[in-house]
């Protein structure tokens, strides 16, 4: 599929709030939410730089801006740095499990905790297991959940969807009181192995913001690529 070629209907969002910016609004490309979506046509739209929230398929879209940069990992040529080895070594206590997107009280509450610890009053710290179940779940793509336990005892949990190229990693949450496991590392990490593993060449981690410091974590993994101008080149 060539994006400049198929008929897509593709919508403009109202502006709103950034939620990465303070100060600044924000809008998005929709992609029509009646397309059928399958594993090829995902790839494809990550390809263009979109990204799934749900249902929904996006991407930022401001006439003002283009801070956000879609950004993913060439796991071939990736190799872990001195302190990304030292998160490796620090959790290799704990088990990792694949499972099919479904949901799970345990998980829920792990989540809510993950919110209330770091977005405290925010729109995703809700203890609505309906608006959590819509923010991760998609009935229209191949999706995987990684449970990482310690003990028997969840302590993370990792949301991606499989495309045919690599993965695209959705969101991780995990224990709060285990930060100095640095599990959103090593969740970042443990996708890195599984793609290699499947013998594909892509994690795509999402949209980078440079002066956003939330997201400064995602250029630590090096080599790197941003999507811009319709092209995926390195980022430095």
């Amino acid at each position: 599929m060539d994006m400049r070629t198929e008929n897509i209907r593709v919508y403009l969002s109202t502006s709103h709030p950034c939620p990465y910016l303070p100060g600044q609004t924000a809008t998005s490309l929709i992609i029509d939410p009646d397309l059928e979506t399958d594993h090829y046509r995902l790839t494809q739209l990550t390809l263009n730089g979109f990204r799934r929230s749900g249902e929904l398929i996006y991407r930022p879209h401001c006439s003002q801006c283009q801070a956000c940069v879609s950004v993913r990992i060439p796991v071939n040529e990736f190799s872990p740095n001195r302190a990304q080895r030292r998160v490796l070594k620090k959790n290799k206590d704990l088990s990792v499990t694949k499972l099919a997107p479904t949901f799970k009280q345990e998980h829920f509450e792990l989540y809510w905790r993950y919110q209330n610890s770091r977005h405290p009053g925010s729109d995703m710290c809700d203890r609505n297991p309906d608006k959590y179940h819509q923010f991760l779940i998609s009935n229209t793509c191949n999706t995987v959940f990684y449970e990482f336990t310690l003990n028997n005892q969840l302590v993370a949990v990792s949301v991606v969807d499989e495309l045919i190229d690599g993965l695209s990693a959705v969101y991780t949450f995990f224990e709060p009181d285990q930060s100095k496991r640095s599990l959103g590392t090593f969740a970042i990490l443990w996708q890195i192995m599984d793609v290699s593993a499947r013998n594909l060449d892509w994690l795509y981690l999402g949209y980078w913001i440079n002066q956003c410091e939330k997201m400064s974590y995602k250029t630590k993994f090096q080599p790197i690529e941003g999507f811009r101008n319709g092209v995926w080149h390195r980022l430095t």
